[in-house]
């Protein structure tokens, strides 16, 4: 039922904002209960995700439906999940909202817009955020602020609220989840889905997001590497390690006990056609797979492929080494996707070395990262994009 209802949504924001329709669709979508808010995004292990309670959600028009959509890509843009660490939580959330609600049409009558707090519009999350919490507030930042009397000055004209009386129209409880992924790693994931939506759109920009769609598209000053450790990062913590948090099983509370954690499983498919027959890059991604493999338990498989596999490689925290494999032929990408739905276990994540000129699957439930040449296309909308120079 509610699949139905975001498509209709959906496409109706395809053919009235296109950019928008198109960043929606290159989110990872999810039901689940989001406490009387219709929809929500944050970014899980380095994946942007959509998030939409049904019954809340059916409830909305059609324009205000449309508007929230538009909100949420809007919070993504700006990368205000990956911006709340170390601020107080819920007047983060409101500075956020204050920040993009402008210039959303048809926004419900109780949006919250920076009139209501006398401020000006056009102001980042952070000058709303200065605004809202009172100098050396050390109060609980899980909680909505100092809470002190004065505040009402700050609330709606005549009201007599404020902030902590104000609610944001979406659900921002989601977006702890998004602590876990490194503020540059969300960059380049939301980078790659913006320039997917600019050709789905035909390279047109709404007016009110140009300025951020061109700060968001200038050239990473982060080297590749990082790129690539942050994304490994993610895909899950390993080994064991001790925890007075746990109880041992045979020594009681005088031995912490042990917390055990999976050793962290990838797939790496390197394109061994033509097209990136080049030594340098690929040695030079090879030994960054050595370091990632030597500095955690890591079990990394290597899949040499072209139209098929044509060789596999295996290696873990034991120093090895990455064959430079020559296959020559034509690209198809999808062999090595089926040879991860059919590992056990399930690889962590998918790390793949091309050009990305070859058929993909249409989805994928992996988090990969492309690894693409100077002059490589991104192969699908999944999948975080890295573009590797030498």
């Amino acid at each position: 039922m509610t699949t139905g209802l975001l498509e209709n949504a959906v496409v109706r924001l395809l053919r009235e904002r296109p950019f928008y329709g198109h960043f929606i669709l290159n989110l990872r979508r999810e039901e689940r209960p989001l406490h009387g808010k219709g929809a929500a995004v944050t970014v899980r292990n380095g994946i942007p995700l959509l998030a939409v309670d049904p019954s809340y959600f059916s409830a909305l028009g059609g324009a205000e439906q449309r508007s929230l959509l538009e909100h949420l890509v809007k919070h993504l843009l700006h990368l205000h999940p990956l911006r709340r660490k170390g601020r107080n939580q819920h007047d983060w959330d409101v500075a956020c909202d204050l920040a993009i609600n402008p210039g959303i049409v048809e926004l419900p009558d109780d949006a919250l817009l920076p009139s209501y707090f006398g401020a000006p519009d056009g102001l980042a999350a952070e000058e709303y955020y200065a605004l809202l919490v009172p100098p050396f507030d050390t109060g609980n930042l899980d909680g909505s602020g100092y809470g002190d009397g004065e505040r009402a000055e700050r609330g709606a004209a005549g009201d007599g609220q404020g902030a902590e009386a104000k609610e944001t129209f979406d659900s921002h409880e989601l977006w702890a989840e998004a602590d876990s992924t490194p503020l540059a790693l969300a960059e380049e994931t939301v980078r790659a889905i913006t320039r997917d939506s600019l050709r789905g759109s035909d390279g047109e920009t709404p007016a009110e997001l140009r300025g951020v769609v061109e700060a968001l598209l200038r050239p990473s000053s982060l080297p590749w590497r990082q790129i690539l450790r942050q994304f490994v990062a993610t895909a899950g913590r390993t080994g064991h390690r001790s925890s007075w948090l746990r109880e041992h099983r045979r020594f009681s509370h005088i031995t912490p006990g042990i917390r055990k954690q999976r050793r962290l499983n990838l797939l790496v498919g390197i394109d061994v056609s033509d097209s990136t027959n080049s030594p340098e890059l690929r040695e030079a991604f090879a030994g960054e797979l050595l370091r990632i493999a030597a500095g955690r338990a890591a079990a990394i498989t290597v899949l040499y492929a072209n139209s098929r596999i044509q060789r596999i490689q295996s290696f873990n925290r034991v120093p090895g080494i990455v064959e430079c494999y020559d296959g020559g032929g034509f690209t198809d990408l999808r062999p090595v996707f089926d040879y991860a739905r059919r590992m056990h276990p399930l690889p962590a994540a998918v790390i793949y070395l091309t050009d990305g000129i070859g058929p993909a699957p249409q989805q994928m439930a992996f988090p990969t990262l492309w690894v693409l040449t100077a002059a490589g296309e991104k192969p699908a909308p999944w999948g975080v994009e890295l573009r590797m120079e030498i």
